[in-house]
C-alpha cells in the first residue's frame, strides 16, 4: 500500500491530506478509469467489484500516489452492499465523492430468449444497489453539507430498448433517480451528476452475450472508456446535471433523440441490439 500521508489536527484526530472517493464496478472499463481520474486528481479511493481483478486495479492505482482500498463484493446482494459500506466506514474517512457505476446487461427477446434470474439480478445490481448506496452516501453527505454523487446511467436510458428491455429500463430508472436526487439535494451542498455513455469498448458486451449484435460488434468502438470516464469526472467536479459521453456521435444522438418519436428510436435500437445483426 502507498503511504497515506495523514496528519493530525488540533484535536488529535487523523486529518488526511487527500480527498476520498468510492467507485463501484471499478475493476475494468469505465469504472476503473473513473477511479484512475480520482487518483490522478488528489483522491484516495475505495474501489469495489465482484471479481478478484479489483486487487490488481488497486495496485495500479497506487502507482499514481493514491491510497486504494479494494473490496471484492457482489453488490446485487443487499448484504454485500452493507458489507461494502462497513468497509467504507472502517477507513475512517468522510466520502467526498461516490461514483455508482456497477452494472450489467443482458440482451434478447424478453418472452423467448432472456433468463429471468439474470434479469432480476440485473435489477438488483443496476437499480437496487444504486439506491442502497446512494441512500447511505447521500445521508452522510447531507449531514456534512458537502459531497458529489455520480450515477452511471446510459444513453439507453433515454429511449425504448427492444431486445434489451430490462437493461434499458434499469438505466432509465438510474437517470430519473439521479435527476430527482439532484433536485432534492441542491440546497444541501451535494451535487448529483448522471453519466450517460453511448456504446463503449469494454467487457460489457461480452458479459451481456451481445457480440453477435451490431452494437456489440462495431458500435462500441465509437467510445473509449478512458474518455467516457474523463468526461464523467469533469462533469462531476463541475457540478453538472448530466453528460453524454464520450464521442461526438453519442452527444449528437443524445441531443437529437430528445426530438425523435419513441417509435423511431425503438426501431433504431432493434436494428442494433437484435441477435444476428452483427456485420460479417
Amino acid at each position: 500500500m502507498a503511504a497515506e500521508n495523514p496528519t493530525q489536527n488540533r484535536t488529535g484526530n487523523v486529518a488526511h491530506t487527500r480527498s476520498f472517493a468510492v467507485v463501484t464496478g471499478a475493476s475494468t472499463g469505465i469504472g476503473f478509469h473513473l477511479a484512475r481520474e480520482f487518483a490522478t486528481h488528489g483522491f484516495d479511493v475505495l474501489i469495489a467489484a465482484d471479481e478478484s481483478r479489483i486487487h490488481d486495479a488497486a495496485r495500479e492505482l497506487e502507482t499514481l500516489g493514491a491510497r486504494a482500498y479494494p473490496v471484492q463484493a457482489d453488490l446485487s446482494k443487499p448484504e454485500e452492499v452493507e458489507r461494502l459500506w462497513k468497509e467504507v466506514q472502517a477507513t475512517g474517512r468522510d466520502i467526498d465523492a461516490i461514483a455508482l457505476n456497477a452494472g450489467i446487461g443482458a440482451s434478447g427477446d424478453f418472452s423467448t430468449e432472456t433468463d429471468l434470474d439474470r434479469e432480476l439480478r440485473m435489477i438488483d445490481l443496476n437499480v437496487r444497489s444504486t439506491v442502497h448506496l446512494a441512500k447511505l452516501a447521500a445521508r452522510r453527505m447531507a449531514e456534512r453539507g458537502q459531497g458529489r454523487i455520480l450515477i452511471t446511467a446510459s444513453i439507453a436510458g433515454t429511449m425504448p430498448t427492444p431486445y434489451m428491455a430490462v437493461y434499458g429500463a434499469t438505466k432509465a430508472f438510474d437517470l430519473e433517480f439521479a435527476q430527482s436526487l439532484r433536485y432534492e439535494l441542491k440546497d444541501q451542498g451535494v451535487t448529483v451528476t448522471a453519466l450517460k455513455p453511448g456504446a463503449t469498448d469494454t467487457e460489457f458486451f461480452r458479459r451481456a452475450d451481445m457480440e453477435d449484435t451490431q452494437v456489440g460488434s462495431e458500435g462500441k468502438s465509437a467510445n473509449d472508456p478512458a474518455d467516457v470516464a474523463r468526461q464523467g469526472f469533469e462533469a462531476l467536479m463541475a457540478g453538472e446535471q448530466e453528460v453524454f459521453a464520450s464521442s461526438l456521435g453519442t452527444k449528437v444522438a443524445g441531443t437529437l433523440g430528445r426530438f425523435m418519436p419513441d417509435s423511431v428510436k425503438a426501431s433504431q435500437h432493434e436494428k442494433m441490439a437484435q441477435h444476428g445483426t452483427a456485420k460479417k
